[in-house]
């Protein structure tokens, strides 16, 4: 009986595995944005909540008081966003809502935005 229980415990401990190594790993963008007219990216900020939502995105951290530890960080402001795979990720950033936020981010601010894998 013991190895019976033991061979289920092997085999769901397995299956359980191969479950976690199935999944897509999160992803997340890395994003460096300055601001030249905070007018305008209020109008950016205003809309980028409502789109956001659909996409089951999180805000990780943003924040416009960094330490810069080593090298040059110029951003008014750095931001983390995780979504739970690259697919999803791409789809938030290229649906037609968000690209329309990105012309009145654009006209309004200087931006970097990165896309990396996170770990399962």
């Amino acid at each position: 009986m013991r190895r019976i229980l033991a061979s289920f415990a092997v085999v769901a401990l397995l299956g359980g595995v191969v479950s976690l190594m199935a999944q897509d790993p999160p992803a997340y963008f890395l994003v460096k944005v300055t601001v030249t007219d905070q007018d305008a990216y209020g109008e950016y900020r205003a809309g980028f909540g409502a789109v956001f939502a659909q996409y089951g995105g999180e805000v990780v951290a943003a924040s416009s008081d960094l330490l810069v530890l080593e090298g040059e960080w110029e951003a008014t402001t750095t931001v983390i966003i995780r979504f739970d795979s690259r697919a999803e990720a791409l789809a938030w950033y290229n649906s037609d809502a968000y690209q329309a936020l990105v012309r009145i981010r654009q006209s309004a601010s200087t931006a970097d935005f990165i896309l990396l894998d996170g770990r399962p």
